[in-house]
């Protein structure tokens, strides 16, 4: 057999760095784990999935009902009256939207900017009311 010039030391017994401490096997794992190269990259993925759906346009019964819902809240106004409304709001970031149904008690209906105002939740577009009833 040829000599190597690591003859002299095969057999030795490995005793670790001298200077350094010998790194936990978690810390050794983290050196190895996947980065992320393209930061934000999962988040805009996300968004993508996302899914809105988009505003139904309400035929005329549905608006008749709704116009029928609107006047009486206007009779008793003053009484601040509970109402349950569904309605459509844009999404955010992207195009379409969702549809959510709320509970409140109305204390104005703002025709200047089209608004329901209820006293304890969110103002609500008049253009994107689905359907409102009296409770």
């Amino acid at each position: 057999m040829i000599g190597t010039s690591y003859d002299n030391i095969i057999g030795l017994e490995y005793k670790g760095p001298a200077r350094h401490p010998r790194m936990s096997m978690h810390d050794r794992a983290a050196q190895f784990a996947p980065f992320a190269a393209l930061t934000g990259y999962d988040e805009v993925i996300t968004e993508t999935g996302r899914i809105t759906g988009s505003k139904a346009e309400l035929d005329e019964r549905q608006m008749e009902e709704l116009n029928k819902a609107m006047a009486a809240i206007r009779e008793r106004l003053r009484e601040h009256p509970e109402v349950m409304v569904t309605f459509f709001q844009k999404d955010g970031r992207k195009a379409g939207g969702a549809y959510y149904r709320t509970q409140g008690h109305v204390r104005n209906i703002d025709d200047g900017y089209r608004m329901l105002v209820l006293a304890e939740g969110p103002s609500i577009p008049l253009d994107d009311l689905f359907s409102m009833t009296l409770i």
